[in-house]
């Protein structure tokens, strides 16, 4: 996790520049760069990272553009490769040649050409069947890249295959025994999600997993996780003394998050008609939000016990029976509309959607939580695609004040604005774009009258720090190498997320969405009506982002 000195501080509205503080640094003396960070990160053992399905989109889009400015930053360990396996035949040469075209298209960092070809002399490509035969071929190029590139026997496997092939890619590892670590030699597996498509199936995947690898061994990687920002809500927190003390149901009204994009589903409808927006957003990427905004302060900041306390949050989310599933959800389905003034199709139009398919494109619900700190504060979780911005935050909307001098109106129950009453103070995290935190409050308008209005204190990173913020998967891929499991969901994680999906996904099954009334919302709007009445029912509104 972030070293709490290295949150950094705003940019002063006096011109005076911002600092940050990494670890191991002076406090108040300014990170300078990568080779800095570098200098203090902690070295990763050597190691062969094995990516299972090399030839497909994740490899090209985010792996190798992440381990190539990895690479940059002088933070992947002397002895480093990367064996690409998969069943389309392909030379090395081959291999390289596409991951470089992927490298310049999609790397965080400027394309270097003397940079380029040293990383990619470490990389290589077995074509293999998912079989034991191909495991054995597998096995013997790594022995033959530990003995050209001494990454001393470790071994990273990474499954970036479709899930049907997690299994089975596990169960061939363990019987070969290479999922063993042995002679100190380190073994591990990071998986993609989906991790199961429902609570039944998700506890299958992980004792199937289990039958080769240990749990410590397996990194479940989300990399909603490896943002920054999201990184800086357990910054923000627990590193500046004003907000902790006024982080729970006493102060704060609700709280929302948002994960909205303008996209369809991009050619992916086979796969979307299977998932659908809860298993594909809600699930994973806002229930860690979720735990990570409510949990505990943890005592230190170690993987297990701060993915404790994610649980113990996960754990409190009360029950939702499939019968009120209707009352805590809502979901809806684009049809054709306009997006930045551009027409584009519904959902049911999509490749390789059926035309009177009823899955979800978007969902709203709200949970309650029942512990101390958060009793009777509401958090509303909401996803959906084709909405008018894209945009993923955090809105932590505090109470109003109890009497207002100023309006001549006492704030009514359930958050809803009387008529010249003041708004309520915001802190708004933005996840993405323009990733940042905000605090909204109340100010005088200059002038003989007392008119007051809401004004907005920014942090951003793109301005408070004069460096760019590595890419998610940097991030994980390097916490991978050096075994800190904090941003990765471990199993009771991934199965008290499913235990309030699966419930939703029980009561909708039951209950299926009128085919007269679907889809029921059109591309560039904010969801369907029914969203909004939602939420306007426990007086309160969705923010527009």
């Amino acid at each position: 996790m972030p070293d709490p000195g290295g949150a950094g501080r705003g940019r002063a509205h006096d011109g005076v520049a911002a600092t940050s503080t990494g670890a191991g640094a002076i406090p108040g003396e300014a990170a300078t760069g990568p080779a800095d960070e570098a200098a203090a990160a902690a070295a990763p053992p050597p190691c062969a990272l094995v990516i299972f399905g090399a030839s497909g989109d994740l490899t090209r889009r985010k792996l190798v553009p992440a381990l190539y400015a990895l690479a940059c930053d002088g933070l992947l360990p002397a002895g480093f490769a990367v064996v690409g396996t998969g069943r389309s035949e392909m030379s090395d040469a081959a291999f390289r040649e596409t991951m470089r075209d992927a490298v310049t298209r999609f790397a965080r960092v400027r394309f270097d050409a003397a940079a380029w070809e040293r990383f990619a002399a470490a990389l290589h490509y077995v074509a293999m069947e998912y079989a034991a035969s191909g495991l054995a071929r597998l096995s013997e190029r790594l022995e033959a890249v530990d003995r050209a590139h001494g990454t001393g026997g470790n071994r990273i496997y990474y499954f970036a295959t479709p899930p049907s092939a997690f299994v089975p890619l596990a169960e061939l590892l363990g019987e070969a025994g290479m999922s063993q670590e042995e002679g100190g030699a380190l073994r591990r597996l990071v998986v993609e999600k989906p991790f199961g498509r429902n609570l039944a199936t998700a506890r299958e995947l992980n004792t199937a997993l289990h039958h080769a690898f240990e749990e410590p061994q397996i990194y479940r990687i989300d990399h909603y996780l490896g943002k920054e920002t999201v990184q800086n809500v357990m910054v923000f927190r627990f590193a500046n003394g004003i907000f902790e003390p006024i982080w729970n149901r006493q102060y704060i009204d609700h709280v929302q998050i948002t994960v909205a994009e303008t996209l369809g589903v991009e050619g992916r409808g086979a796969y979307y008609e299977e998932a659908g927006a809860l298993r594909d957003i809600i699930q994973n990427h806002v229930m860690q939000l979720a735990a990570i905004v409510g949990m505990e302060p943890p005592g230190n900041f170690e993987a297990e016990t701060v993915r404790d306390e994610k649980v113990k949050l996960l754990r409190a989310i009360r029950p939702i029976h499939p019968d009120d599933a209707l009352r805590h959800t809502v979901r809806g389905q684009y049809a054709a509309g306009e997006i930045d003034g551009e027409p584009v199709p519904g959902y049911r139009e999509e490749p390789g959607v059926e035309p009177e398919s009823l899955r979800e494109t978007y969902v709203a619900m709200k949970l309650d939580i029942d512990n101390w700190r958060w009793a009777g504060t509401p958090f509303y979780l909401r996803t959906g695609k084709r909405l008018p911005s894209r945009a993923t935050e955090i809105a932590i909307q505090f109470r109003r004040v109890p009497h207002s001098p100023f309006s001549g109106h006492r704030a009514t129950p359930g958050g809803a604005l009387p008529p010249g009453g003041i708004e309520p103070n915001l802190l708004l995290v933005r996840i993405q774009p323009d990733e940042g935190i905000s605090l909204r409050f109340g100010a005088k308008v200059p002038g003989q009258s007392m008119r007051i209005r809401s004004v907005d204190m920014d942090f951003r990173y793109g301005s408070s720090f004069a460096r760019q913020s590595p890419d998610a998967y940097e991030r994980l891929l390097l916490d991978a190498m050096l075994g800190d499991a904090t941003l990765f969901a471990r199993e009771d994680e991934v199965e008290e997320a499913w235990r309030v999906c699966t419930a939703i996904l029980d009561g909708w099954r039951a209950h299926p969405p009128d085919r007269a009334h679907t889809p029921n919302y059109p591309a560039g709007a904010w969801g369907p009506e029914a969203a909004d009445a939602f939420i306007r029912r426990d007086g309160r509104e969705w923010r527009r982002p």
